[in-house]
């Protein structure tokens, strides 16, 4: 019985052995897949690390058909820190050291630059100019730069940025880019990114050399109005190695373009002109209200225009986080710094000057003389800046060519609503009662119990507050400063007696008719000549008709 179980013990330990080697067999690959997958991600990111420092490196050459293969290089490696890298060689802040050639990247400051490593952002120190030197890039570089960073960018998840993406594509002309347009067209659903796609095709469709081919790229290339197009359609129509039929369907498809262009631009200046037009109506429509009433000639409105132009820079001064709101803030607030000094201006000096227009003239004129130099005393001669909010920056697109900007189209609607809220306080207040009662027989009104100077006060407070909501809107134009007012005094009084003085409808037509017939003259016969055939059209228009457009009844027609 002993010698049995010591037989069978070697061959138990020789089974359990075999039984072990069998599992470490089985369990081996598992076991290296398993270590290959805990390994292999640090490899692969240590490999792609390493050609992103050969690329970047490789930016360093003095070739641009280099600097471009390195670029393309540093495009398809899937890191987020390339866009960075070609947005800074694309703005011209990428530098080496002379001493041991890195790439770095480079702010200026005073007469040297601080220098930050391009890929950890980690900072390097301040050095002088002469221990870095940049790396040049030309046009061609720069336009194929833009195409790359949009290939990396086209697939964002914001649709505006990939709008952007396929418009830069389109302008570098890479036609490797090609696919990558396909793939993003096949799943692409926003409009604007759908249309930009279209465009693209066509653009690419256009370098072919087959004649059916082109010929349906020509036929589709008539709804893009984009200079890509008519500059591939100019080198069809010069082509000698191209079809008769070829060249002169490009030929007819950019007279299409053209007649639209030409409508477009129509259209756009009938924008400007009535964008123009508001502005002189924001300008005049406190003038004729105080003009119509009281007869005064005030030529202290543009500086009253001016200081609430210049209220508006004190409120975003003042309020520096709240530049989205600071107009409507500054709305009210102009209103009534304006109406204040104009009420000011009623009771120190115009009261008593009424019926005498032009010792009102030469007594606002003094007045406008000592705003302005008060203006330089506090805030320097020098023009002051007022920034837009973003909603009044970019344009609207309403169609591919027409665009138009969003600061002229809010100034216009502001105009309106202005001349809105202007008619609805003449026309249906206790106020607005009393000054058509004081405009149309001052006399009578006095006899009915109106108390005249008292209306004479508040229409020219309320004509200067105008005046200074129009210097707001103004400051989204034009540079602020002490001079601002008598860029518009003389067009407002044109706009005033050409319409028909103290009369709203004849402000407004006025107004918007002469701001559309100066921007349609300005391509004809240039600025200042436009504004001169504009003077003399009114000065013979006043010659047949000396009470403007729309004559104003009862006092104001019989003076």
């Amino acid at each position: 019985m002993v010698l049995t179980s010591v037989a069978r013990k070697p061959r138990q330990m020789a089974a359990s052995r075999c039984v072990s080697d069998k599992l470490t067999m089985l369990l081996r690959p598992a076991l290296t897949v398993l270590l290959l997958l805990a390994v292999w991600p640090a490899v692969a990111s240590a490999q792609v690390e390493a050609k992103l420092h050969s690329a970047v490196d490789a930016l360093n050459a003095r070739s641009f058909v280099e600097k471009l293969q390195a670029a393309e290089q540093l495009a398809e490696l899937d890191d987020p820190r390339v866009e960075a890298v070609l947005q800074a060689l694309l703005e011209g802040r990428l530098f080496y050291r002379r001493d041991d050639k890195r790439v770095v990247r480079a702010e200026r400051k005073d007469r040297g630059y601080i220098l930050t490593d391009v890929l950890s952002d980690t900072p390097l120190g301040e050095v002088a100019r002469r221990s870095v030197r940049k790396i040049s890039v030309n046009n061609s570089l720069r336009r194929q730069l833009r195409g790359l960073i949009a290939g990396r960018q086209i697939n964002h998840a914001d649709p505006e940025i990939r709008e952007q993406a396929v418009y830069a594509i389109v302008d570098a002309a890479d036609v490797q880019m090609l696919p990558l347009l396909n793939r993003r067209a096949e799943v692409e659903q926003h409009a604007d990114v759908v249309a930009a796609l279209s465009l693209a095709k066509v653009v690419f469709d256009l370098e072919g050399e087959d004649a059916s081919g082109l010929t349906d790229a020509i036929a589709r290339s008539r709804d893009f109005l984009h200079p890509a197009v008519r500059v591939r359609l100019n080198k069809i129509q010069s082509s000698d190695q191209l079809p008769h039929t070829v060249r002169s369907a490009a030929s007819d498809a950019l007279l299409v373009l053209a007649e639209r262009e030409s409508r477009y631009q129509m259209l756009e200046t009938l924008f400007f002109g009535l964008s123009l037009g508001s502005i002189l109506v924001l300008a005049a429509i406190g003038l004729a209200i105080t003009f119509g009433v009281m007869g005064v000639i005030n030529m202290a409105h543009g500086e009253l225009m001016m200081l609430g132009a210049y209220t508006t820079y004190v409120v975003q001064l003042w309020l520096p986080d709240a530049l989205e709101y600071s107009l409507l803030i500054a709305l009210p607030v102009a209103f009534f710094v304006s109406a204040s000094v104009g009420i000011a201006i009623e009771r120190s000096v115009v009261q008593f000057l009424y019926g005498r227009p032009l010792e009102t003239l030469l007594a606002t004129f003094g007045v406008s003389l000592i705003l302005q130099q008060a203006v330089r005393s506090v805030f320097s001669p020098l023009n002051r800046s007022v920034s837009s909010p973003e909603w009044m920056s970019g344009s609207l697109e309403i169609t591919q060519g027409l665009a138009i900007t969003y600061n002229r189209l809010y100034i216009f609607i502001f105009a309106m609503l202005v001349f809105a809220a202007l008619w609805m306080i003449l026309k249906r207040t206790r106020l607005g009662l009393e000054v058509r009662a004081v405009t149309q027989n001052r006399h009578m009104a006095q006899a009915m119990g109106v108390r005249s100077a008292r209306v004479d006060m508040l229409t020219f407070g309320l004509g200067s507050g105008v005046a200074g909501i129009a210097g707001v809107a103004l400051s989204q134009l034009t540079n602020v400063g002490p001079n601002l007012g008598q860029s518009y005094i003389v067009d407002s009084f044109m706009v005033v007696v050409f319409g028909g003085v103290g009369n709203l409808w004849g402000t407004l037509i006025a107004g918007l008719s002469l701001g559309v017939v100066n921007k349609f003259l300005e391509p004809v016969a240039g600025a200042v000549m436009a504004k001169v055939l504009v003077l003399v059209f009114i000065i013979l228009f006043i010659q047949r008709r000396p009470q403007g457009l729309f004559p104003q009844k009862g006092r104001a027609a019989e003076s």
